[in-house]
């Protein structure tokens, strides 16, 4: 059995999806809240590139909360696509040799499904090579006109079927997509 990979994304109205930090936040609300909490409990590890890898390497150990959410996103493995560094820490492995192999043969493993968290080179990188299996693209009320890196900027064409839809009182809509093949 193969196991499934799925991106879940915050993105903003006009396909900007980076540091969600700085425009995320006015959007959350309790209901985001219990379906992320959902969503990662419902995987078994997560993978990564480097710099989402680095950032969540630093705030997450420090974390706590009584949902358990910490726990999760602490004790999961994680599995870092980057040429550096060469070790990690946080319950990670780095990916070694070329990714595109390495993800597949981690996709051909046994083992539960694998949450592909922000990473926006490697989302693209990994839509390049059809082993996306659904995307849940979080889609915040906000254009912001301009910003480092879209949603979208090498993938190729490729149809996708919606699959789902959820609305929060804050106008957050999830839409979750599967590649049609």
């Amino acid at each position: 059995m193969t196991r499934k990979i799925v991106a879940t994304e915050y993105v903003t109205l006009d396909g900007f999806m980076d540091e969600p930090g700085e425009w995320s936040m006015p959007f959350w609300s309790d209901e985001a809240g219990q379906y992320k909490k959902e969503e990662l409990f419902g995987f078994e590890a997560m993978l990564l590139g480097r710099r989402t890898y680095d950032g969540f390497s630093r705030a997450w150990p420090t974390m706590s909360d009584s949902e358990g959410f910490a726990d999760k996103m602490n004790g999961m493995p994680k599995y870092v696509a980057s040429r550096t560094p060469e070790t990690a820490t946080w319950n990670a492995s780095i990916l070694k040799g070329d990714v595109v192999e390495a993800v597949t043969e981690l996709k051909n493993s046994d083992g539960g499904d694998l949450l592909l968290a922000g990473s926006g080179e490697l989302l693209n990188l990994l839509a390049q090579h059809d082993l996306i299996d659904e995307y849940r693209l979080m889609v915040h009320p906000i254009v912001l006109g301009e910003g480092k890196k879209r949603l979208f900027t090498t993938a190729p064409r490729r149809q996708l079927e919606l699959t789902g839809s959820v609305t929060f009182p804050t106008g957050v809509m999830v839409h979750t997509y599967r590649p049609v093949r």
